[in-house]
């Protein structure tokens, strides 16, 4: 399941958690928290649901379907942070991935500065993982994480707010390479990846998180989780369709667009 806002452009949000659901796999169900108008240009307004319906989406899915996974996305304030959050540890869901979304890659924030601590306190100590960028990550922790030596001891304060795991992404550092630390308290790794030259890297965070959880859901052990979705991601980064006239949507169908054998590997997954 995703838990987040709706893109009315389709390159992040629900839209893109849900493309990404199907190339890996499995079955995609979505709880919209808000409704945004925005294309590759800007995000020009957005509307919150409530935040009793946006919990009772996660239970009518969860009573009927079942969830071997979820991920949170845009939660922009602290009713509809503690609604989920609650929902969730009632429903026990162990897999739960948190990519806290603070602001939209044109500027335009999405969580309210007043629920940045409902976030902290109620939504992190459910995660099996959270991924923060470096802005999001020094949102969450309390102080700049902006070089590569920030990064270790920004994860460790998020394992010790309550996270399982924290995958620190590191695509904003300066520098040849976009590498991110994961660290769960037993293991810290980094986990190299190679920086793609492009503006068409909308919906990267959403992409990364859905592919984590869908890798959960699937069986996957976290690491391996993690692994496997930087690869995917990168390579959505790669192929971006380069659609609009501002900062384009990265293509979760990448693999099935172009007919590589990652596509066919997919495809053995499934049957």
């Amino acid at each position: 399941m995703t838990i987040a806002g709706s893109d009315s452009g389709g390159g992040a949000g629900i839209q893109a958690d849900l493309k990404t659901f199907a190339v890996l796999g499995v079955w995609g169900t979505s709880a919209i928290t808000s409704v945004t108008v925005q294309n590759t240009q800007e995000v020009s307004a957005a509307s919150d649901m409530p935040a009793d319906i946006v919990a009772a989406q996660i239970r009518a899915v969860a009573g009927d379907i079942g969830l071997d996974a979820a991920k949170t996305g845009m939660l922009s304030s602290a009713e509809i942070i503690s609604a989920v959050s609650g929902a969730l540890e009632e429903l026990r869901i162990r897999n739960l991935v948190v990519d806290p979304v603070f602001v939209s890659k044109h500027g335009y924030r999405l969580l309210r500065e007043d629920a940045v601590e409902s976030l902290r306190n109620e939504l992190l100590p459910l995660a099996a993982l959270v991924t923060p960028n470096l802005a999001e990550a020094g949102g969450l922790v309390g102080f700049d994480v902006t070089t590569e030596r920030d990064m270790p001891r920004a994860a460790e304060r998020l394992l010790a707010m309550g996270a399982a795991a924290a995958l620190v992404k590191g695509g904003h550092l300066e520098g040849g390479q976009a590498d991110d630390l994961y660290a769960d308290g037993d293991r810290t790794e980094w986990i190299r990846g190679e920086r793609i030259d492009s503006v068409h890297t909308h919906g990267t965070g959403c992409v990364l998180s859905a592919a984590v959880a869908a890798h959960l859901a699937r069986g996957d052990d976290r690491f391996d989780a993690v692994v496997k979705a930087k690869a995917f991601v990168t390579e959505a980064i790669r192929h971006a369709p380069r659609v609009g006239r501002g900062i384009g949507p990265v293509d979760p169908g990448w693999s099935l667009r172009t007919g590589s054998r990652n596509a066919a590997e997919v495809l053995r997954r499934r049957g």
